[in-house]
């Protein structure tokens, strides 16, 4: 009979997100896993099977405690008309606020995008799923904010509020003044509709 479990798992998990937010997938190392969560490579193993199997329980994690906490005012029932602004400014508040993990690392999975780690199959498609759940929330969003605005328009808007972000997500490692810039254009956009 094997030993019990003597770690919280959603600690350990939210521990490797840390480390995997800050230095991608690649170059997280296993020691550094080991220092980030306190388990030895056998436990994480015995736990996830494999670095990757970490991976993607901190993916799952970061979908279900950073972004669709962030977006259900924009995929519930019934959406506010200033939800999508709201959104924007609070996404642009985190990523002004020196230190924080947005304004330091951007977007995990749009980071991974660009690594090698997303031309795996699974991988690709968790990114493409999020791509979806964003356009979907920003749709919303926008036809609560600007209902008078035709099929063609809604769907502009939409696509270019949600290339915005993801351009202000990319940059915000790199250039915060470009990502911030990008959800300034999100807002004008959104305010001259």
């Amino acid at each position: 009979m094997g030993r019990a479990q003597s770690f919280d798992t959603d600690t350990v998990v939210r521990a490797a997100l840390g480390v995997f937010w800050e230095l991608g997938f690649e170059a997280a190392s296993l020691p550094d896993l080991e220092r980030a969560t306190g388990l030895n490579r056998s436990s994480l193993y015995n736990s996830f099977g494999n670095k990757r199997g970490l991976f993607d329980a901190a993916v799952e994690d970061y979908l279900d405690r950073v972004v669709r906490p962030r977006l259900a005012p924009l995929t519930g029932r019934d959406v506010a008309p200033e939800a999508v602004v709201d959104y924007l400014r609070q996404l642009r508040a985190s990523l002004a606020t020196p230190g924080s993990l947005p304004a330091r690392f951007g977007c995990l999975l749009v980071s991974v995008a660009g690594a090698p780690l997303g031309q795996d199959d699974v991988v690709r498609g968790v990114i493409s799923g999020y791509r979806t759940e964003m356009l979907a929330a920003m749709t919303r969003g926008v036809q609560a904010h600007a209902p008078d605005l035709s099929d063609e328009e809604l769907r502009q808007q939409a696509e270019t509020t949600a290339g915005l972000i993801i351009a202000a997500l990319a940059m915000a490692r790199v250039d915060r003044d470009a990502a911030l810039a990008s959800l300034d254009a999100a807002l004008w956009h959104l305010g001259n509709h």
